[in-house]
């Protein structure tokens, strides 16, 4: 850390000085490259962080230079009044442009940005209002405390100033509860609004934040140049900036700083070959997707990790022991009520009228064979699938029809049948993404009070520790969970998804991938987290912890419930032998089988 801060003071120089080594022609070029920074910030927090393709930013810088440009020359407004009002626009233009997100991602998504910012480009040439082909000319001067802004070396220590402002609270975001929740939704939409991320708000902010940053840039672009022309806000500009922001390294708000800057004075250089500089552009993000996806910023980490792991000899991968839950104080958990539940995927009835009761404290276990409906209905309960016909209530709230983070809310957590880690997060930050259950309400505190995001973020980091102690997981903390054997990864989603607090919890296939140790360890987890005050309801194949750790049993096959009852009940029907053990097995075998399991 003190080796970073070092490094950022020495950059921090090293700008504040660099006027002098400048020409006039230099110091132009300079400032360009700040302002392209900025807008590279922005691409980088809502592609990078949230995993929202964003070709639209070029029109967010369009917007707030037109907008000064317009309200200066031809409405009357000072700069600055100016200046508030353009980037107000741009945050209101982002809001619209980030509506489709709410509805489609990856390329779909691209699409229809790079539509929208070719529709501003189309309005801005075509308008009277933008002054056509010829754009507008004559916007004034900034006025600030009489220092002469129309002097580029001074309008450079400006820029520096607000870019320095800029980049430090990018860099707020980026590494406290929201640019994690974010990451969680890059990572896996559907594991992070299951452990309380408001997915559709945080799409949303991603295009805000990228917005108040292409704002940002247009004041200070309008500021410089003091004219604006449909050219400057071009796709091929965008697809520049877009070059830049993968080549510096899309998911390190540094590296879309040194991207940006890095191909603002290559571009320089080569503006003698603007055709053969675009071709080698596309040919260098092409070759930085292919071989180095995380952009010349992961370039340093990856090279660690390569010698780290040659360095390695005997790094321990064993779980720590796990340590019982407090006894519960808060009553024994949660009743769940599954009444008549169907869902049909057009011509396919994945559930049928299902029906089923689980009493508060209880470990009830969900079998059937594959095919049966068991994860789709796990699929209904948590918020995942809308539901054909029937409902689903906690404690006597009916829970179907309600979005993931909203049950996540109201105390119900689940794991999944494959693993859904947020694998480019560390083990530390997956629970702490459960762990956050501040609103989005109180996302104010950002600019208003970022001391007591900072309180927050202690206290929710100390209880991150306190939680990893508890399920063995100290050792992996900075890992990632990809890195990591299949039995602690396991172990690890058990634990982000208590993080969250529930008081019933879903878990599908727990023991899936487990030897018989960790299958071991898993039935005392789950009791002991029964114990803490948590109904449990699990999904498994494997009959041997079903039998000794449920309390009851109900068994799905064809999408309907075909037995309720407890372990020594179910295992004896006819039918659940038929559907799901196998006519193999005969009933005294399964009974004896039953009797030793629970024996145990």
């Amino acid at each position: 850390m003190r080796l970073r801060i070092a490094g950022f003071g020495v950059v921090a120089v090293a700008a504040w000085f660099l006027p002098y080594q400048l020409g006039p022609y230099g110091i132009h070029v300079m400032d360009i490259a700040i302002v392209f920074a900025l807008l590279a910030i922005g691409l980088g927090l809502a592609m990078g962080l949230g995993g929202q393709i964003n070709l639209a930013q070029v029109a967010f810088f369009g917007v707030s230079a037109y907008a000064v440009a317009i309200l200066t020359t031809g409405a009357g407004f000072g700069f600055w009044t100016s200046a508030v009002l353009a980037v107000l626009a741009t945050v209101l233009v982002g809001l619209f442009v980030g509506t489709p997100a709410l509805r489609m991602q990856s390329h779909y998504l691209g699409i229809v940005t790079l539509g929208l910012a070719l529709a501003f480009t189309n309005w801005v040439t075509n308008s009277t209002l933008t002054g056509g082909a010829d754009g507008i000319s004559g916007i004034p001067v900034p006025p600030l405390f009489g220092i002469d802004l129309s002097n580029e070396y001074l309008y450079y220590y400006f820029e520096l100033i607000v870019f320095g402002l800029a980049l430090g609270f990018a860099g707020f975001i980026a590494y406290t509860g929201l640019g994690r929740r974010m990451r969680a939704m890059r990572d896996d939409s559907l594991a992070a609004g299951a452990v309380g991320a408001p997915v559709p708000i945080l799409r949303m902010a991603a295009f805000v934040l990228a917005s108040l940053y292409g704002g940002l840039a247009g004041v200070l672009y309008a500021g410089l140049i003091r004219y604006v022309a449909p050219e400057t806000f071009s796709i091929a500009n965008m697809f520049l900036l877009l070059a830049m922001v993968i080549i510096g390294g899309r998911q390190s708000i540094l590296g879309c700083v040194v991207g940006a800057i890095a191909l603002s004075l290559v571009r320089e250089v080569l503006v003698d070959f603007s055709v053969y500089a675009q071709l080698g552009f596309g040919a260098v993000v092409v070759l930085m997707v292919v071989f180095a996806p995380t952009g010349l910023a992961g370039i340093p980490s990856r090279l660690y990790k390569v010698v780290r792991r040659r360095k390695a000899t005997a790094e321990r991968t064993a779980l720590g022991p796990f340590a019982p839950a407090p006894a519960a104080e808060h009553g024994p958990g949660s009743s769940l009520e599954i009444s008549g539940i169907s869902k049909h995927f057009r011509g396919l009835k994945a559930l049928t009228g299902v029906s089923m009761s689980v009493s508060p404290g209880e470990i009830r276990g969900v079998v059937g064979p594959n095919g049966s409906g068991k994860t789709t209905l796990f699929n209904i309960v948590s918020g995942i699938y809308s539901v054909s016909s029937g409902s689903a209530s906690v404690d006597g709230r009916v829970v179907t029809g309600r979005r993931p983070h909203q049950l996540s809310r109201l105390g119900l957590a689940r794991t999944f049948q494959n693993l859904r880690l947020f694998d480019r997060m560390t083990v530390r930050d997956n629970i702490l993404v459960a762990l956050d259950r501040s609103s989005m309400v109180a996302v104010w505190r950002y600019v208003l009070w970022p001391i007591g995001v900072l309180r927050e973020e202690r206290e929710l980091r100390a209880r991150a520790d306190e939680l990893l102690a508890r399920y063995g997981l100290t050792d992996f903390a900075g890992a990632a969970p990809g890195s990591l054997p299949y039995g602690i990864q396991r172990r690890l989603e058990i634990a982000r998804a208590m993080a969250s607090g529930p008081t019933l919890l879903l878990l599908d296939e727990p023991a899936a991938g487990l030897n018989g140790q960790e299958v071991g360890q898993l039935s005392e987890i789950v009791r002991s987290i029964r114990d803490s005050g948590v109904t449990v309801v699990l999904i498994e194949h494997n009959m041997g912890l079903v039998m000794s750790l449920c309390d009851r049993v109900t068994v799905l096959a064809g999408g309907g419930v075909i037995a309720d009852g407890t372990p020594a009940e179910v295992a004896v029907r006819p039918e659940v032998i038929e559907a799901y053990l196998g006519d193999s097995m005969n009933t005294a075998e399964i009974a004896a089988e039953v009797g030793s399991e629970v024996a145990r």
